[in-house]
């Protein structure tokens, strides 16, 4: 029934792709730093007009939170406009009451992850954030290794990293907030923690905050919340739509701001 190919031309398919793609983004415009919903919209909607985006997953499956929602109870909700987005991506959704709407987790999930796949993303998952390319005081990409690497006894983990490099970094890690943490144990950044739970504030405080925190890094999701101190939002997601999207807006203004910058010094190097 099926067509007669061995072992060895298998493997070797899948080593050539792979290989093939991930030498290409070694640099990119853009590295998203978790596939959860804030770096899914994000990564979707910087590829939809044009941008190389590179995710990188420390686990082997994307969406986070956005799979089994609150208590384990896979039912996700989201306050008025996020309807507008779940419309937008298909996202079967109802009215519970005025305002308020929910979702099944798995669905929205797989929704979300085929849109940003469908519009170019690259991604690498069981990849875990090491740290980043710090260079003329600014982020300029990142530093990865195997995430099976960090769960081995240290005895065994000398394993070098690599590096990848990128215009803009966007740091959606949720709470752990891992590229801000790694700014600010050299002293470069200072962070707050998250506050306690207040739906109200959270929603439109991490929506309002998500931007570059600095040069060439930004946040979105619930790392804006850890970063400002802002009030955690449980188990709701429209606000990790929104700023999912307003990160994908800031980063492309950085990256049309490089485009111009470049054009400029080519320009001076050819005496126009």
């Amino acid at each position: 029934m099926f067509k007669e190919i061995g072992e060895a031309k298998i493997s070797r398919a899948i080593m050539d792709e792979f290989h093939g793609w991930l030498k290409d983004y070694v640099v990119s415009d853009v590295v998203i730093i978790g596939g959860g919903p804030s770096g899914l919209v994000a990564g979707h909607d910087l590829a939809k007009k044009g941008a190389k985006v590179l995710i990188i997953e420390a686990n082997n499956y994307l969406g986070g939170g956005f799979w089994i929602g609150g208590y384990l109870m896979n039912t996700l909700t989201f306050r008025a406009p996020s309807q507008e987005i779940l419309k937008e991506f298909g996202i079967r959704h109802k009215e519970v009451e005025d305002g308020l709407f929910v979702s099944d987790g798995p669905g929205a999930c797989s929704k979300l992850i085929s849109a940003a796949c469908d519009a170019g993303i690259k991604i690498l998952n069981m990849t875990k954030f090491d740290d980043v390319v710090y260079r003329n005081n600014r982020v300029e990409g990142v530093v990865v290794n195997w995430t099976p690497v960090s769960a081995l006894p240290r005895q065994i983990t000398c394993v070098d990293p690599i590096a990848l490099e990128s215009k803009v970094v966007i740091d959606a890690t949720g709470h752990d907030a891992c590229a801000c943490r790694s700014l600010e144990k050299r002293g470069i950044l200072k962070l707050s923690d998250f506050g306690p739970m207040d739906v109200k504030q959270s929603e439109d405080g991490v929506v309002e905050k998500t931007g570059e925190i600095h040069p060439g890094l930004i946040i979105c999701g619930m790392a804006v919340s850890t970063a400002y101190g802002i009030p955690r939002m449980g188990p709701t997601f429209g606000g990790m739509l929104f700023s999912g999207r307003k990160a994908a807006d800031e980063a492309m203004k950085l990256l049309s701001g490089n485009i111009a910058q470049e054009m400029t010094e080519i320009k001076e190097e050819v005496g126009v």
